[in-house]
């Protein structure tokens, strides 16, 4: 009986060492592969996790395939370190990998990361080195067994100014901005088609620092700024709003609900104030 108790536990243990270094799926054929879109941010450097502030955050990500459905992602910095759950649409992805498809298909299932699920829905966990720089990663496709490449950016304009530590962040506290009316060139970016003028006007008042942005449309019922909703104050010559600057030098989430669309729909922009334009508006003195 003891014998017989040693084989079966030393044949269970092989299994689970087998089991263990079982690598699973083949890389998918070109003729499997759909339209590949290039995430890659111009002109932006990477952001680390030591320029972050521990917390959970929201982050918006871009995808390199329409197929790998993202409902939402969550950022969770602690320690120096960043790991990102990335929330899909359905089980279509079983696995993940960091790296690339042919490495993924060779390395054993322990080393893989698994589709989990909590109340919020499917899941992966990914471990990340920077936002804004391209997540190489490959992913599984549970139906055809087939693993496909996959470039994923993570967004650091779609994060509140409050999860960069001061020093990394631009502000009128920084620039020892005095009150007063000020002039500044500002950017509105986005695959919509309106634009704001720009130089924007700026006031500082008691330390706040408030932007006129006029859009180049009047159709805009409310914009959607650091999860604040505002209404324009002017629809004359475009709709305008008075929004608080939070951060120079770096974009900013902008959503704008545009009424040229119908039905009227939200419209993601990224917004932002360049510091080396500020200059003190007509008759008023320099401030700085």
């Amino acid at each position: 009986m003891k014998r017989f108790i040693c084989v079966t536990l030393l044949a269970l243990l092989l299994l689970g060492a087998c089991a263990e270094g079982t690598t699973i799926g083949s890389v998918a054929t070109e003729d499997e592969m759909t339209d590949v879109l290039d995430v890659a941010l111009d002109g932006v450097s990477p952001v680390t996790a030591e320029m972050l502030s521990d917390g959970v955050y929201t982050v918006n990500v871009d995808s390199s395939s329409s197929m790998f459905k993202i409902v939402s992602c969550s950022l969770t910095l602690e320690g120096g370190t960043m790991t990102a759950r990335l929330y899909m649409k359905s089980k279509a992805y079983s696995y993940m990998f960091a790296g690339n498809a042919g490495d993924a298909a060779k390395t054993p299932v322990s080393g893989l990361i698994p589709l989990n699920e909590d109340e919020t829905g499917f899941f992966f966990d990914l471990p990340i080195v920077a936002l804004d720089s391209v997540y190489a990663c490959a992913a599984l496709s549970e139906r055809k067994q087939a693993w496909y490449p996959r470039s994923l950016v993570f967004r650091s304009d779609s994060l509140p100014p409050e999860a960069f530590k001061p020093e990394y962040l631009t502000t009128a506290a920084s620039l020892l901005l005095s009150d007063g009316l000020y002039e500044c060139a500002v950017l509105l970016e986005g695959k919509g088609k309106t634009s704001v003028q720009s130089p924007s006007a700026i006031t500082v008042e008691n330390g706040a620092c408030t932007a006129h942005i006029v859009f180049s449309t009047a159709k805009i019922d409310y914009i959607r700024y650091n999860d604040e909703k505002y209404m324009p104050v002017s629809l004359e010559g475009g709709a305008a709003f008075d929004i608080p600057v939070l951060v120079f030098d770096r974009k900013t989430s902008l959503i704008v609900d545009s009424t040229a669309i119908k039905p009227a729909s939200e419209v993601a922009y990224s917004l932002t104030f360049f510091s080396q334009t500020l200059s003190a508006a007509a008759d008023e003195p320099s401030g700085q």
